[in-house]
């Protein structure tokens, strides 16, 4: 079987657990459009592709898929998933199966804005949004919306952008400089389809907070929920966390599952507070919490490996031992990447 990752970007741990659930005559392949990433760094070949929008993306993978015999294409970028969502159907008829929901799916949990009335629409707790300015005012100035408050992307990641608003005069500066912030950098692709209406304004959620990976088969079915605490963050991605069993996060893990049918990993952000859950993002890809699961035991890779080779994976991959606390550690591997500059 061999396997291409598109938008690896610093996702090498990622690669590495899904080449250690491979045999020894498969192939791992490594796509990123800038070669100054760290996921090039795993074993495998490597490919520098074009940007995720031009024109020539798809069909460039397309092409490289039949030339390397690819069986499956995982990306790890929320902005490659409903661009490869959208051409799954034409990866499928040269024999790749592109790990990614549909369209509709990839798209709603992209965009916070969406992202929200989703769960509403299902009866699932989530901060109060506002997807402009004077929306947000008129909810402060009834009652409804009290500071802090988050200002952040409509569709973000990494914590780009993200900032607090402590007081009414300083809100609508803050909204002005996210939004100048997104159109800095690469949420602007996706914002630029509204520009008036890229960034959100949001209750502060309470409570502690969580991160659940809810794996789905690819028929859209649950398989495994692992609830993990975070206990450190950095940059918007979880630097320690702890493996928790919490009943109320289990059965959400559920019933996002039965709702959303997403395929492959979902990433979930949470916050958790009296027994009350609010649901703060939807990711659907493997993000960067999953690694504590995959240290508790889970192996949500070696599942995705055996999907694609239409086999059902072993029981224990699908589990992770609760009490198992981990951080991640910064270790200083270089890879010369000269040649491809």
């Amino acid at each position: 079987m061999n396997l291409l990752f598109t938008s690896a970007g610093r996702r090498d741990y990622l690669v590495e657990y899904f080449s250690a659930a491979l045999g020894s005559d498969d192939e791992i392949h490594i796509g990123n459009s800038n070669p100054l990433c760290s996921a090039f760094l795993a074993p495998g070949h490597r490919v520098v592709t074009p940007l995720i929008h031009a024109a020539e993306y798809i069909p460039f993978l397309l092409d490289y898929c039949e030339k390397h015999r690819i069986d499956g294409l995982i990306p790890l970028f929320d902005v490659d998933l409903p661009v490869l969502a959208d051409a799954r159907e034409s990866f499928a008829k040269g024999g790749t199966t592109v790990v990614v929901s549909d369209p509709d799916i990839a798209r709603t949990c992209n965009d916070k804005w969406l992202t929200a009335q989703w769960l509403e629409r299902f009866g699932l707790s989530c901060p109060t949004t506002f997807l402009t300015l004077a929306a947000a005012q008129s909810a402060i100035d009834c009652g409804a919306l009290t500071f802090p408050v988050v200002v952040k992307p409509r569709w973000g990641m990494g914590a780009i952008g993200v900032m607090t608003a402590a007081t009414p005069a300083e809100l609508p500066a803050i909204v002005e400089h996210v939004r100048r912030r997104v159109f800095e950098t690469y949420l602007r692709f996706e914002s630029a389809a509204a520009p008036e209406e890229c960034v959100i304004i949001q209750a502060h959620a309470e409570g502690v907070e969580y991160g659940l990976d809810v794996l789905n088969d690819f028929h859209g079915r649950h398989a495994a929920t692992v609830v993990k605490r975070k206990l450190a963050m950095r940059y918007g991605e979880t630097d320690a966390a702890v493996i928790e069993d919490v009943p109320a996060l289990q059965a959400l893990g559920r019933q996002l599952s039965t709702h959303l049918g997403h395929r492959g990993n979902l990433d979930v952000d949470v916050f958790f507070a009296n027994g009350a859950v609010s649901v703060l993002e939807l990711n659907c890809r493997f993000g960067g919490g999953y690694p504590f699961a995959h240290l508790a035991g889970a192996n949500f890779p070696a599942a995705v490996v055996a999907w694609l080779a239409h086999r059902e994976p072993r029981p224990e991959w699908l589990r992770a031992r609760p009490g198992t606390t981990g951080i991640k550690a910064i270790q200083p591997r270089l890879y010369d990447v000269t040649q491809a500059l």
